[in-house]
């Protein structure tokens, strides 16, 4: 009895001082979701794009979109970095599900009009807001928690040997027990043996189903947060009750699926979980739960994404140093704005967008054509997306977004530059011919090759583009002669630099009408204190090309 009772005791020692370490956990977890509302996201050792990516990969085989930003945009306008700049969400759910948002998208007003509804009901309903925000951070965020996955497929997660995990979990009671009928230090001998091998068979099987566990961890913990969130008045209240009402009671086994982390109170419940073989036992009978009801556990965890997008975009908008607004659909294939600004730079530059027939870009390097073009392209797609622009307005058509930019060799494809750089242009040459409505934007098109065959494939492909009425296209090129062959079938815009003796190259990045006519890079040579023949020669050579449409030959 008396070792029983020290057993007893020591069980709730551990849970006493498991709540009190809650209890102050709580407190500064308040604090922080109220101290860093409405200001940037703070970066984050979670959210890896590896895991993020892994997520959305896996849910594109059983969520449908009508469009997507593949790869090469994603990384051409270094979109994890604007990921991270408005990430202000507390757990994974809506980590994954703000990825995913920026990834894929409807060219419809369903999703927009769902995200609005409850965007403006947190701008109006600060109490709501912060307690639904403390409840997702609470339930905080696990890489590869695989639980969205892990929903489509319950059937195939059973874990075996249910019966010797509850064999396991009596051992110790019924070492106490055989005290009545053994000497104590025989008893204390079994008890501390049955202790012992638990903790080291659970930490063998744990390692084992590590996946399975972190899941079903992860979601226990879910559908507890979700249960409190439920009590919160918010538009998708009653959805989100409606669909945990034969999901509810999994919260019971919260206290075996805590979400682990470092802390020494975890520490300590991880060690009585492996006294009882808590976590495996209770995996079998939440399993038995989800597997007749994970379209209601697959709804409450969509619901709960949704919640998190419109606060992290609220919370942009709020935040943001520069203008934001939403964005106007039109039937009319051409983007209208005022006032664009690349979102990752500190100032930007704003400037106008008048995009209504395929355009040329033209302009030295450094002078801001490139950013531009970004800009345009990724407010287009933020537009399509999470329903904003950085803007002061905004207009475009619903459309995929595609970029040939950031070209690389691919030196495990065995791709040259231009290879690479064909294949790309390729991508969006097929989704055009395909009569899906494009905006494709390319950067520096074919540099990759000589003069003649780059200018000559460049003004085919451009053609091409201008026959297919659903398709703007954008690019940015260093080549003069592009803008005099295709001056019926584009606008032509571009930026400049000033060259002076006391400032050397300035620019003031601001757009300007028609193709660039100044030469700036030979005075630059000059003002670089280049040898005075290497410029005189120079200029001996654009002059007599710009009189002979020829190269002088040199003796």
């Amino acid at each position: 009895m008396t070792a029983l009772l020290t057993v007893l005791g020591v069980i709730a020692t551990i849970v006493f001082i498991v709540c009190v370490i809650d209890i102050f956990d709580r407190i500064k977890l308040k604090k922080d979701v109220r101290k860093n509302w409405g200001k940037p996201a703070r970066r984050t050792r979670k959210d890896g794009e590896k895991t993020l990516k892994e997520a959305w990969e896996k849910a594109k085989s059983y969520r449908k979109y009508d469009s997507e930003v593949d790869d090469l945009t994603w990384y051409d306008l270094d979109f994890f970095e604007f990921f991270q700049k408005i990430n202000n969400t507390k757990s994974s759910i809506g980590s994954e599900a703000l990825y995913q948002r920026l990834r894929n998208f409807n060219f419809s007003e369903r999703e927009h009009k769902r995200q609005e509804k409850l965007i403006q009901f947190f701008a109006e309903n600060s109490v709501a807001r912060e307690a639904i925000q403390y409840q997702f951070a609470r339930l905080g965020k696990k890489d590869h928690n695989f639980v969205e996955s892990y929903l489509s497929e319950t059937k195939s997660q059973k874990l075996p040997h249910l019966g010797l995990y509850i064999f396991c979990a009596c051992l110790p009671f019924v070492a106490m027990l055989s005290r009545v009928v053994l000497p104590l230090e025989f008893a204390v001998l079994l008890i501390l043996a049955s202790l012992v091998f638990n903790i080291c068979y659970y930490q063998f099987k744990k390692v084992a189903l590590e996946v399975e566990l972190n899941s079903m961890a992860y979601l226990v913990q879910t559908v507890s947060i979700a249960r409190k969130i439920s009590k919160i008045q918010t538009p998708f209240q009653t959805e989100l009750q409606q669909n945990l009402t034969t999901i509810r009671s999994i919260s019971k086994f919260g206290f075996s699926f805590r979400v682990k982390s470092e802390s020494e109170m975890e520490i300590l419940v991880d060690y009585l979980n492996a006294i009882i073989m808590l976590p495996f036992i209770s995996y079998h009978l939440v399993l038995s739960k989800i597997i007749h009801h994970d379209k209601e556990a697959q709804a409450v965890w969509h619901l709960l994404g949704e919640l998190e997008v419109a606060l992290a975009v609220l919370n942009l908008r709020l935040s943001s140093n520069v203008a934001i607004c939403q964005p106007t659909f039109t039937e009319n294939f051409q983007v209208l704005a005022e006032n664009v600004a690349h979102p990752l730079l500190t100032n930007p530059v704003a400037n106008p967008v008048n995009w209504r027939k395929n355009t040329l870009i033209t302009g030295s390097n450094a002078s801001g054509k490139s950013t531009y073009v970004k800009a345009i392209a990724i407010n287009c797609i933020l537009a399509n997306t999470i329903n904003l622009a950085f803007a002061s307005h905004i207009s475009l058509p619903r459309a995929t977004v595609l970029t040939s930019m950031a070209i690389e060799d691919d030196i495990f494809a065995g791709d040259s530059y231009f290879v690479a750089e064909i294949k790309s242009v390729k991508r969006v040459l097929d989704l055009v011919a395909s009569a899906q409505p494009c905006l494709c934007f390319v950067d520096e098109i074919l540099k990759g090759t000589n003069t003649i065959e780059r200018i000559s494939a460049s003004s085919g492909i451009i053609e091409w583009l201008s026959k297919h009425k659903q398709t703007l296209a954008f690019v940015a090129t260093h080549d003069i002669e592009l803008t005099e062959i295709l001056s019926e079938n584009c606008e032509n815009v571009h930026f400049e630099e000033q060259v002076t003796k006391e400032n050397g190259v300035t620019f003031d990045y601001s757009l300007r009408q028609g193709p660039a006519t100044t030469r700036n890079a030979i005075e630059l040579l000059q003002v670089l204190q280049y040898p005075k023949e290497i410029v005189l020669e120079a200029k001996v050579m654009a002059k007599f090309f710009d009189e002979n449409r020829k190269w002088q030959v040199l003796k």
